[in-house]
Parts: C-alpha cells; structure tokens; sequence
C-alpha cells in the first residue's frame, strides 16, 4: 500500500534533519508536485502524427498515469552544481564546519565497479557508478519505509538512480545517499544545482499476501469491457474523466493546469 504525502485529510509527517548551520547551505528535499521538470510544462498536449496520418495525437502531457508518477512523493535536488568535463567531474562548493562532524561533505563519490559484480549494469570507464550525497536524515511515522529510485520519467538525465527501500522510521540518523550510473559519456557541461537526483515514495509496511485470481471475464465482465473500449475510442480523456483519483492537489482536468 502507498501512502500518499501531505494527503488532504491524512497527512503524513515526514522529518528531515541536517547537521546545525547546514541549513540554507544544502537544498531542501521538495514535493514532487512542486518539482516538475520545465519540458513537462513547455511541451505540447498534443501533436501531428505523420505515423497516423498526419492526425493529431495527444502527448504524454494529457496521459494521467504519467503526471501522476512524476508527480508523486518527495524529489530530492543536487546539492550543488556539478561540471563535467573530459570525464571529469568537478564542484566548487563550501560547508560551514561543523565541530564533531563525522560524515563527508563531497556531494558526489564514486562506487568500484566490483561492488555491481554479478549485476546486469554495464559499468566501465564511459558508464561508471556514483554516489549522490544527502545530507537529510530522514524520520517517517512507524511502520513506513521510503522506496527511492531515479526521478519518475526523467530519462533526459545523464544517470541512473538506482533503486533502494529503506526503512526510515528506525533509520533516522543515518544519512541515505543515492547510488547512480552515469548513462551518457557525451555529456559535456553542467548539471545543475537543484536538479532532481533522487525520487521517494512512503510504502506502509503492512503484512499483506496477495492471493491471484487469474482467468477470463464473464459474459458480463466482456459486455462491460467492450462499453469502456468505446468510450475511450469516443474519448481518449475517459480515465481522467471518469476514474482518475485526486491525490495531493492533483486531479485536474486540464493539462494547461500544470
């Protein structure tokens, strides 16, 4: 089961500490919802399909299944600009000292390429692993983890953020970084501070055994399949008409919300 974050009505405290004077230095961890990337809103909701003859076909922009991903739970932003040059990467970046600090203060390290031994990750000298810092502990309400992965439908990113649950109602003051591969070996420039690195979703711990039911419908379940295909040949909008759920202020109608 998801639970959903900041949900009207059930809201759902999620705390983040940093180390004292690290505030105001290290970018806060934001709503998704709040984070969308600028392609997203600058894209259109709809465009000519030589591949269908030249009609117009709506974009992801108007695909509520895709929105709704993006914008769901907690992103977490690069600490700082990272410049990339000659396979190189370089920051130049200050914290304040801290007395007793016992924690790196790199926003970005490197991974050995044996530590992915045995896993499908192709990891070499053009695609190698990192590791994005955070310096947020995180504390959730009991009995909830946090499942972090790469920022939802982000693929214009130059790396992977792979995906990890933790469970942050006893993890409370460690620190959860963000392992990565770096995916595209052309990339010259800089990464923005701010840019997301990391996307998390609250999972409730519940003992739950999913029992499958396979088979085919019945000759009602058929009837009542067919009528929902026609309504979506009728209208492609159908599922956000008519069984989108809102969640987090989300649910409207109109892509030109966003």
């Amino acid at each position: 089961m998801t639970a959903r974050v900041f949900a009207e009505g059930s809201a759902m405290r999620i705390k983040f500490r940093c180390l004292p004077g690290y505030r105001g230095h290290v970018p806060e961890p934001r709503r998704a919802s709040e984070a969308l990337p600028d392609w997203v809103r600058k894209m259109p909701a709809a465009a000519t399909s030589p591949t269908r003859g030249g009609i117009d076909v709506p974009t992801v922009k108007r695909c509520p299944p895709f929105l709704d991903a993006v914008r769901e739970g907690i992103v977490f932003p690069l600490v700082t600009d990272l410049h990339v040059r000659g396979g190189e990467i370089s920051w130049d970046w200050d914290l304040p000292e801290v007395e007793g600090r016992l924690t790196i203060e790199s926003p970005i390290g490197v991974h050995a390429p044996e530590q992915l031994t045995g896993a499908p990750f192709r990891v070499d000298r053009e695609q190698f692993a990192i590791k994005f810092s955070n310096f947020w502990a995180i504390e959730a309400p009991a009995g909830v983890s946090l499942l972090f992965s790469h920022p939802f439908n982000r693929e214009d990113l130059p790396f992977r953020t792979l995906t990890g649950l933790v469970d942050v109602d006893a993890f409370t003051r460690g620190f959860v970084n963000f392992p990565a591969l770096w995916v595209d070996p052309g990339f010259e420039g800089t990464l923005p501070k701010g840019t997301p690195v990391a996307q998390a979703v609250p999972i409730r711990r519940e003992a739950l055994e999913l029992e499958f039911d396979v088979g085919e419908f019945d000759e009602a379940g058929f009837a009542e399949q067919r009528a929902f295909q026609t309504a979506l040949s009728e209208d492609p909008s159908v599922y956000r008409k008519a069984y989108r759920q809102k969640r987090d202020g989300r649910g409207r109608d109109e892509a030109s919300d966003l």
